[in-house]
């Protein structure tokens, strides 16, 4: 063999277009046909639910700046783990990369594929809740679909993602436009006393986000993939302000809609939203939403597993996870190993898998990474200002997210706690035990080293190199 060998990188091959369509695709998906009712029964009035969305993309918008600037400064694939290994150490980051392989990222491919298969199934059980196995079975041929679409080509991974994105905007403009055309004809009796009966206390509001926000995840996808997006110094922070600011608006007009056609009491018992929605405004035809809705969940799946495989492989890059996770495809240049793993971690989160407690501990989970995300941009400002930065933000920014990302740990665990937060709490620093023997210490590395010649041969992947 020739001792010279070719190190692998992935290529730049996410445009402007692509990158929009990453970001906006991934947070247009379940949420929005999934989560208003549960902010409106959460938070009790019409009005303050539209309060809670407006907020949430405010809230977003402020963190994807100071994303667009830490993605600028750090320009390495990887997120919230990379952010934080350069400015918080090795321990937290593992923190981060344990919670994120074994609950995070594979709950919100787990939530996701579970709305996704919960609307696919919607039209042929009209009058009653469809079998929970056959949506978990539908949900996992949805996973296993897309795992192989994005372990095939980079490229056709990123189409399907474009192609989904406008298939979603269109749907939610039926949505806006079927919403306005009741509103025109006078159908305002649900905005009248629109704030009675709202909930004030800490845990709604703070549980009222958690939905909301579900919504809006995937606003930070673009920073998992900063090594293979093309002049990320400009398209970072170009990306960022068109997709979100689109997703924003369309989301209170969606919401709108919504509470102009159904009352609230009807909103709150649906298990399908636009389904009722779709029955109601457009009748025989209102079937037209459940695949609109499947198709919107099945786009930001998508977008999930392809910015999620990239966590773990910039971690196994580091030494943090194992060696074989940070190797690609030798042709197709696709980090197959890691998105096989996560796809196998996801399948076994959605054997057991609820959509709402799924959704709440996944935002608690992330939020608290979010923070100490964010701590580490306050300290590149003050301890390192000579850093190049080809975007800024101001120094407030980041400190008012910071403050809601840890009213949105605490709420919930303040005002009404629930022993289930105090186990996710053990989950994410029982990472440290973890650390301390296999990554410190590098205990058994033996063991590993035959299995990954092994994959490495099977699955026909080499090292891959940074792309700075």
């Amino acid at each position: 063999m020739d001792t010279k060998t070719e190190k692998l990188s992935l290529k730049r091959q996410v445009g402007l277009k692509g990158a929009v369509s990453l970001i906006g695709g991934t947070m247009i998906g379940s949420g929005i046909f999934m989560s208003p009712q549960t902010v409106l029964h959460t938070i009790g009035s019409p009005g303050a639910s539209l309060l809670v969305w407006a907020s949430c993309g405010l809230l977003v918008i402020m963190a994807s700046f100071c994303y667009a600037e830490l993605g600028t400064v750090i320009r390495e694939s990887g997120g919230e783990y990379i952010y934080i290994l350069r400015t918080s150490g090795p321990v937290v980051a593992f923190m981060l990369i344990f919670s994120s392989v074994l609950f995070v990222r594979p709950a919100g491919v787990a939530g996701i594929s579970l709305s996704f298969a919960q609307y696919v199934v919607a039209p042929f059980y009209p009058d009653c809740a469809p079998p929970v196995a056959l949506v978990k079975c539908v949900a996992a041929v949805a996973i296993v679909t897309l795992a192989t679409v994005n372990c095939l080509n980079v490229r056709f991974a990123m189409s399907v993602q474009v192609f989904f994105m406008v298939a979603k905007v269109l749907a939610l403009a039926v949505i806006i436009v079927g919403g306005l055309v009741m509103l025109a004809r006078g159908n305002t009796e649900n905005f009248q006393d629109s704030f009675v009966n709202t909930n004030l206390g800490v845990n709604s509001i703070g549980i009222a986000f958690y939905q909301g926000l579900w919504s809006y995840d995937g606003w930070n996808n673009l920073n998992y993939v900063t090594e293979e997006l093309k002049r990320p110094e400009v398209n970072l922070p170009r990306a960022v302000v068109i997709a979100i600011s689109l997703v924003t608006g369309l989301y209170l007009l969606v919401n709108v809609s919504y509470l102009t056609v159904m009352t609230p009491k009807e909103l709150m018992s649906s298990s399908a939203v636009a389904v009722t929605w779709g029955n109601k405004v457009l009748g025989s035809w209102g079937w037209i939403m459940s695949v609109a809705a499947a198709l919107s969940a099945f786009g930001s799946l998508n977008g999930t597993f392809f910015s999620g495989g990239r966590v773990c492989f910039v971690a196994a890059r580091e030494g943090q996870m194992p060696d074989i996770l940070s190797m690609a495809h030798v042709h197709r240049l696709t980090p197959s190993p890691a998105l096989i793993f996560t796809t196998v971690i996801s399948l076994v989160v959605l054997i057991p898998g609820d959509f709402q407690s799924i959704v709440n501990f996944f935002s608690f989970t992330a939020w608290f990474f979010y923070a100490i995300t964010l701590s580490g941009l306050l300290y590149l400002k003050i301890k390192k200002p000579e850093l190049p930065r080809p975007y800024r933000v101001p120094i407030i920014l980041p400190i008012l997210v910071l403050i809601a990302a840890i009213f949105l740990v605490l709420a919930p665990i303040i005002d009404s706690p629930q022993i289930e937060y105090l186990y996710v709490t053990l989950f994410i620093f029982s990472g440290i035990l973890i650390y301390i023997p296999f990554i410190h210490y590098k205990l058994c590395p033996g063991l590993l080293t035959k299995l990954t010649v092994f994959l490495q041969l099977f699955l026909e992947v080499a090292p891959v190199e940074k792309n700075l």
